[in-house]
């Protein structure tokens, strides 16, 4: 049986890894081997174990795209024409199947809990940011949207604000609020969401909350401020697009209680701060908690209830159609009329995290405008939860590149191969 394994090598930040790093001599660096296995077994090869690493060492962030162009779509167009005509000629011989949930009409039932859990877990998440928001530093620019967790701004020119040039590009901090950290997507509420779409002469009429919150009610979440339709028995088809509802007058006047859980409220008044540094820790790592379970929860809606983001600008519709407010004022918009380039969403799209400079040693110096290509990234709710004592999770270990010895200055940097 062969054995492959993939070593992770974790470097210690020191003062003698400097050392190894700029080859003096006499300097050693304390060198740890971990090994993250993953077993699986190759089919093709008998008698063979391969041990994979459970998340790699350094990641660079995705890819970010100039206002100038589109989105790109999940899945490319070429594997999605493939995939529908290998669906069709799969189902001609076979009978033609009932339309399952949530196309029909109808909820998907196991996932009404997971609702309730997305929802409430926003609403702790928002309660707990504005008492962390207290405790840990965090600054906004007055002239773009970039913040900053930390003592201090950090130094990098990368404002593109309005003045920037009379600032050659440094930011101008001030404290930040809880929207600069979970970014604002609002949604139009559908009161039927199988029903006609948004017109544009609509769009002032019908009220737009958060888009998760818009996601939790069409899966299920049952709120007062916000009613919606709920069928109790499948839609009849008629066409591709057209369909009238059951008759439901043999059922049952009041419907079966669908509430597994209560809905949570936000607490507006003024947060009373941990005491202890214990409470504080245990504050954190229940934020790091719900912005888990926030966005894995949203993740498993989303693969059932359809998302639709624009192509071109952040505008996020919940529903199997986007709406037809010509209100797109992205680039060459004048082309489209204003109407929005509608495509599947994808997670990042509803729950944008706003990434930050990780900041490796709170209590050391600044960070130094010479080693930035040294500095990893994080969320910002992720580097609030861990500046407050949280442990950091695995999976946004890489883009913070922690197995990474910083320079102690720039001439340093300039030897570093």
């Amino acid at each position: 049986m062969a054995i492959i394994a993939q070593p992770e090598l974790k470097l210690f930040k020191s003062s003698s890894l400097q050392g190894v790093l700029l080859g003096r001599k006499g300097t050693y660096a304390p060198l740890s081997v971990k090994l993250r296995v993953h077993f699986s077994f190759n089919p093709k090869m008998k008698n063979s174990l391969v041990v994979k690493g459970m998340c790699p060492q350094n990641a660079d962030l995705e890819r970010y795209y100039s206002k100038k162009e589109k989105k790109p779509f999940p899945v490319p167009i070429v594997e999605l024409r493939r995939a529908a005509r290998e669906r069709i000629k799969r189902q001609k011989s076979l009978p033609r199947k009932p339309i399952p949930p949530p196309k029909n009409g109808l909820l998907v039932r196991n996932l009404i809990p997971v609702a309730y859990e997305v929802l409430n877990a926003r609403t702790t998440l928002l309660n707990n940011l504005r008492k962390l928001i207290k405790i840990v530093p965090v600054h906004a620019c007055k002239a773009c949207t970039e913040i900053h967790v930390g003592p201090v701004g950090h130094p990098f020119k990368t404002c593109r604000g309005p003045r920037c040039e009379a600032r050659k590009g440094l930011h101008d901090w001030t404290t930040a609020n809880i929207h600069d950290i979970i970014v604002p997507v609002d949604a139009f509420h559908l009161y039927d969401r199988l029903g006609k779409r948004i017109t544009h002469d609509e769009r002032f009429s019908i009220p737009r909350i958060p888009a998760v919150v818009e996601l939790c009610i069409q899966a299920g979440v049952d709120l007062p401020d916000y009613p919606t339709k709920r069928r109790r028995k499948p839609v009849i088809r008629i066409g591709k697009s057209e369909f009238i509802d059951a008759n439901e007058d043999d059922l049952p006047d009041s419907p079966p209680p669908n509430s597994p859980a209560l809905v949570l409220e936000e607490v507006h008044s003024e947060p009373i701060l941990p005491s202890t540094m214990a409470e504080r820790v245990l504050l954190a790592e229940e934020t790091l908690k719900m912005w888990g379970v926030m966005r894995h929860g949203a993740e498993r809606l989303m693969k059932k209830y359809l998302v639709r983001v624009c192509g071109y600008c952040p505008e996020i519709h919940v529903g199997p159609s986007g709406h037809k407010a010509q209100n797109c004022g992205a680039y060459k918009h004048q082309q489209r009329n204003g109407q929005h380039g509608w495509q599947a969403a994808v997670l990042n799209d509803l729950i944008p995290p706003r990434y930050v400079w990780h900041v490796p040693d709170v209590n050391g110096p600044p960070l130094q405008r010479e080693l930035r290509s040294f500095y990893g990234q994080a969320p910002s709710v992720v580097e609030i939860c861990i500046q407050a004592g949280a442990e950091i999770p695995d999976e946004y270990k890489p883009t913070m590149r922690l197995d990474i010895g910083i320079p102690s200055d720039a001439r340093e940097a300039e030897l570093v191969i």
